[in-house]
C-alpha cells in the first residue's frame, strides 16, 4: 500500500517560468542529480510531453521507468503516473501544483505516491520519500531561480 507525501516550497519566479522548467524534460540531467537520461517518447498535439522515460541513479537506487503526464490548461497542475511497473516500482503517481502568490513568486506543492517492488519498513520509506521530495524541490527552485527572466 502506498501513502501520499506532500511538500511545498516558495520559488522566486512566476508560474509560467516554473512550469517551463518542469516541462523541459530533456534538460533534467542538467539540474536533477539522480537523472542520468531523460527521453520524451510521445507528445500531445500541443507539444507537451505525454510519455517520458527516465533513467535514474540515486546511489542506493537505480531505475529505468516511463511516466505519463497530464496538464491543466493553465499549467497550474502537472500530474503523472507510472506507465508500467519497473524493477523497483509497482506504481507511482505524482503532481506539481503551482500557485501564484501574486508578487511574482510561486508556491510549488509536490505530491508523490510510490509503491515499491521491494519491501521497506514504513519509517525508512517515509524518510526516503522526504529526502527525495526535499531534494527535488530544492533542485527545482535552484534551477528556476538561476535562469534569466524572460
Amino acid at each position: 500500500m502506498a501513502d501520499t507525501s506532500t511538500q511545498s516550497i516558495q520559488v522566486h519566479a512566476p508560474v509560467d517560468r516554473v512550469a517551463a522548467v518542469i516541462c523541459d524534460f530533456p534538460r533534467y540531467p542538467e539540474w536533477v542529480d539522480a537523472c542520468k537520461q531523460v527521453e520524451v517518447l510521445q507528445e500531445y498535439e500541443d507539444g507537451y510531453a505525454a510519455q517520458v522515460r527516465f533513467v535514474i541513479d540515486a546511489g542506493v537506487m537505480a531505475d529505468d521507468y516511463t511516466l505519463e503526464y497530464a496538464y491543466a490548461d493553465d499549467l497550474s497542475r502537472i500530474e503523472w503516473h507510472l506507465v508500467e511497473p519497473s524493477k523497483t516500482q509497482k506504481s507511482q503517481q505524482g503532481s506539481y501544483d503551482l500557485e501564484s502568490a501574486g508578487d511574482g513568486t510561486t508556491t510549488v506543492t509536490y505530491s508523490l505516491e510510490v509503491e515499491l517492488s521491494i519491501g521497506m519498513l514504513g519509517m525508512f520509506r517515509r524518510k526516503a520519500e522526504k529526502l527525495i521530495m526535499d531534494t527535488a524541490l530544492k533542485q527545482l527552485k535552484r534551477r528556476v531561480e538561476s535562469l534569466p527572466a524572460s
